[in-house]
């Protein structure tokens, strides 16, 4: 533990020119996607073929997370990400445009995330001494919020230049990077490895469902965030779209938007840094929902004119959406053995991703018959009511307390 803080900003380093490239190119076909369609429905489609196939194999992957090195894992699953990107690129580039290899390249990017990212939120523990958790993932939000500040920007003068199947090139330098810090870490494994490799997956899946729901009060946070999650997938969505059709906007401030939310995840990430791990972390999560759904329901009511308001808005529910991420985070990893954690988390992705998938098979229905603005508005109101039921739970507020 002595160099934790060492081995964390090797990783870091590495995360960030990953994280960025990832960013760019993501938004890059978020407005590739709406400038050739401006469908919503697209979008939704296009959203759910980078969620299905890591919701699915999140149901399975945790267990070989927990068995596995977790940094051999986390470096394959970069760089199977970035092999499929440079596959679909070549593709691409041969002439074969299509809407059809773009969604296999957001499911084949969902595969490989559906292992890097619980092994990493996995290893964290194994890093860094309990007190330290909450910091460090504010620190993550900060630099994941610099990926969506510069991402937007980057992404929307890339595509400007470059078509389409050149900006898809620029993820694979950021994965290499990613890759290469990993080599001058070490991360331990969980003391109970051996244990977990005589189970067969079954049973170590059972394990992990059981790791949450011994705890009083945790399978109620998992309850009340996989809610909000379904609710606020359909409504995110909607940005691009919200910015381009509701506020009669244009490329530049989609990436205004994009990049506001970031700044309010800096500032969030930043203020959990330096406040450490401080409060009840349970109450900071019931707040966050309230705030988001408060910020995301005004922006409905907003009119053409709005458009400042919305970008104040967006900075907001990009404040509370990383206190709450980092909270929850800090939370799983304070309560959960960390031999089971790769399950847990994998777990945790899938069952909130499941339900949000049937919510954004909707998404297109819903904004088409009571117009996009109305839905921001509805998806706000119940994700406040959520958060202000969530107070009145006493096992879930006992368990903040503990």
């Amino acid at each position: 533990m002595s160099n934790w803080k060492r081995t964390f900003a090797i990783i870091w380093s590495g995360q960030l020119v990953s994280l960025v490239s990832s960013a760019l190119v993501n938004f890059a076909i978020i407005i590739w996607l709406s400038l050739e369609t401006g469908s919503a429905e697209v979008l939704a489609y296009a959203a759910i073929a980078g969620m299905l196939p890591q919701s699915v194999l999140g149901l399975f992957t945790g267990v070989f997370i927990d068995r596995w090195d977790r940094k051999l894992t986390m470096m394959l699953a970069d760089g199977f990400i970035a092999a499929c990107t440079l596959l679909i690129a070549v593709v691409l580039y041969l002439g074969e445009k299509n809407l059809v290899l773009v969604y296999l390249l957001l499911a084949l990017r969902s595969v490989g995330s559906s292992f890097h990212f619980p092994a990493m939120q996995a290893s964290i523990p194994l890093l860094a001494p309990p007190s330290e958790l909450l910091r460090i993932g504010g620190i993550n939000q900060a630099i994941q919020s610099i990926s969506v500040i510069a991402g937007p920007a980057l992404g929307a003068l890339a595509i400007g230049i470059f078509p389409i199947e050149k900006v898809l090139l620029i993820d694979i330098v950021g994965a290499v990077f990613a890759i290469a810090s990993l080599f001058f870490v070490h991360i331990p494994r969980p003391g109970k490895q051996s244990e977990a490799q005589k189970e067969s997956v079954w049973n170590e899946i059972v394990s992990g469902v059981k790791a949450v729901t011994s705890y009083k009060g945790l399978g109620l946070l998992f309850l009340f965030s996989i809610l909000v999650t379904f609710f606020i997938m359909p409504v995110a969505v909607l940005f691009p779209l919200m910015t381009l059709q509701h506020f009669d906007g244009n490329p530049f401030q989609m990436s205004v938007i994009e990049a506001v939310w970031g700044i309010g995840m800096l500032f969030g990430g930043s203020l959990l840094g330096l406040a450490g791990d401080r409060g009840n972390k349970v109450v900071l999560i019931n707040l966050t929902y309230i705030v988001m759904g408060a910020s995301l329901g005004a922006s409905g009511l907003l009119g053409k004119d709005g458009f400042i308001v919305f970008v104040i808005l967006t900075t907001i529910c990009g404040v509370a959406f990383t206190v709450y991420n980092a909270s929850f985070t800090a939370v799983i990893q304070q309560k959960v053995d960390p031999a089971f954690l790769g399950r847990v988390f994998s777990m945790f992705t899938s069952v909130s991703l499941l339900p949000s998938i049937l919510g954004l098979l909707g998404t297109g229905f819903l904004a088409d018959q009571v117009g996009i603005a109305a839905t921001f508005l509805l998806g706000g109101a119940i994700i406040c009511l959520i958060g202000i039921f969530s107070f009145f739970v006493r096992d879930l507020m006992a368990l903040g307390r503990d």
